[in-house]
């Protein structure tokens, strides 16, 4: 069966296509090689590009953030990854694009063109490196845009003082460097920075990127120079420095009024104290290598110098504290204002019913029934002198003067033994003493503890 003419008019065109399209396509290339050496045969990329050169030229800027690279808290220096999106008119870059086989747009080297001179203002980079060397995209009407990406370094006023709970403001200032007002006019293409592109950063949230833009004249001129600034609101994931920082303090300082709790005779009461003097101390060094030497202290630090203070007071009052608990049998009586104010009301306040209490009573009574029972011991021996006498016949005088040496005797061993009570009586007081001090310092600087670590979290909200 013969193919009709239909099918075989579409086979002659399929086969027409394959045959020109290497030379439609070649032509192509002809005519863009042609429209690029059209259009720079007598084109300078020094000038500025317009018809008018007493009207300036409008530069639109768009910064689209990447990626936060760094932020050094130390040297006050932010390091992010941009892409920066420049849009102006070259009106020496014009083609008719029917005279170019449909040509509309060209990408060429922007070394190419002419290029505002738009910089970081507040850069931080030693090197200067600026944008990258990229193409630009040039339309037959004369608009060009050029996307460029740039690692910057700027420079930031970094305010540590709620660290670790602190956001921070950095401001990124673009602008032109020799061409003022009325030679370009600058302006931003949308009213913030593009963050759809953002890549999380692990330390640093991104709340915003607002863009304003700026006209300021400076001393050294009398034109307007006109900028855009963007400014990067950024706030701080707390929660390394949470568990690495602040929980560690917090569990440590808590062991500081322990101490206190610890029996005097032990002999650890101080090196406690020293001990968790010196873990704030380095914790005080871990914070202060990563923040900038300036008068702002960080909220974590005030609570570290507080938190040193009140160990070291701790201490103090631990040392004073001991030395009342061993106060030897030379001490004083206790006096009736620290008897009546620390024995009575202080030892109820903080439940302390100091052992020996109970013991006082019996030795009381065994001193009394020991007291009269050498009492009456002289007063029974003349009896029994008495029925001695008569048995060897012992003059009655010479008994009495045995009798007087005996009551001597016995007088000096009971006012020994009242002086070793007394004194007993006053070491056990001045210890009881020193045990209520050590609860009511206890139980004082527990609540200090808690209420300053209430008071950080608190301003971190």
């Amino acid at each position: 069966m013969e193919p009709g003419p239909l099918p075989l008019l579409c086979l002659c065109l399929c086969l027409a296509a394959v045959i020109l399209a290497p030379g439609c396509r070649g032509a192509q290339g002809r005519f863009a090689y042609k429209l690029l050496h059209d259009l720079f045969a007598n084109y300078s990329s020094a000038l500025r590009p317009v018809e008018d050169t007493d009207r300036a030229l409008n530069v639109t800027l768009q910064v689209t953030l990447s990626q936060i690279i760094d932020m050094d808290e130390r040297n006050q220096v932010l390091t992010s990854y941009l892409w920066v999106r420049q849009a102006w008119l070259d009106a020496h870059l014009t083609w008719d694009k029917d005279d170019y086989d449909g040509i509309d747009s060209i990408r060429i080297p922007s070394s190419y063109v002419w290029r505002p001179d738009i910089i970081l203002y507040n850069n931080a980079d030693e090197h200067f490196g600026g944008s990258m060397e990229t193409n630009v995209v040039l339309r037959s009407d004369g608009h060009i845009m050029w996307d460029s990406p740039a690692i910057t370094k700027s420079s930031c006023k970094v305010d540590v003082s709620y660290f670790p709970f602190d956001g921070q403001r950095c401001r990124l200032t673009f602008g032109s460097w020799t061409y003022n007002g009325n030679q370009i006019d600058l302006r931003n293409r949308l009213d913030s920075g593009d963050l759809t592109d953002f890549v999380e950063n692990v330390e640093w949230e991104v709340l915003g990127m607002p863009a304003t833009r700026n006209v300021i004249t400076y001393g050294c001129c009398s034109e307007p120079y006109p900028d855009v600034t963007y400014t990067l609101l950024l706030r701080r994931r707390a929660s390394f420095y949470i568990f690495n920082l602040l929980l560690p303090c917090i569990m440590v300082s808590f062991l500081a009024p322990l101490g206190f709790y610890l029996p005097a005779d032990s002999g650890e009461k101080v090196s406690l104290g020293v001990t968790v003097l010196l873990a704030l101390t380095v914790f005080q060094l871990l914070v202060a290598e990563s923040m900038p030497p300036s008068e702002s202290v960080p909220l974590i630090g005030k609570y570290y110098i507080a938190t040193m203070t009140m160990i070291t007071a701790s201490t103090a009052l631990t040392i004073f504290i001991m030395n009342i608990h061993h106060c030897g049998p030379g001490a004083r009586p206790v006096p009736p204002w620290a008897r009546r104010l620390i024995l009575h009301h202080m030892a109820r306040l903080c439940c302390v019913y100091e052992v020996g209490e109970s013991c006082k009573s019996p030795q009381r009574a065994l001193g009394g029934q020991a007291g009269r029972g050498d009492a009456g011991g002289p007063w029974e021996s003349p009896g029994e002198g008495e029925v001695g006498t008569d048995a060897r016949g012992c003059p009655w005088d010479h008994c009495l003067c045995h009798h007087d040496a005996l009551l001597r005797n016995v007088g000096y061993i009971a006012g020994c033994f009242r002086r070793h009570r007394a004194n007993q009586r006053r070491t056990s007081e001045w210890k009881k003493v020193a045990k209520v001090m050590d609860r009511f310092f206890m139980w004082v600087f527990f609540l200090m503890v808690f209420l300053m670590s209430v008071l950080v979290l608190g301003n971190a909200a």
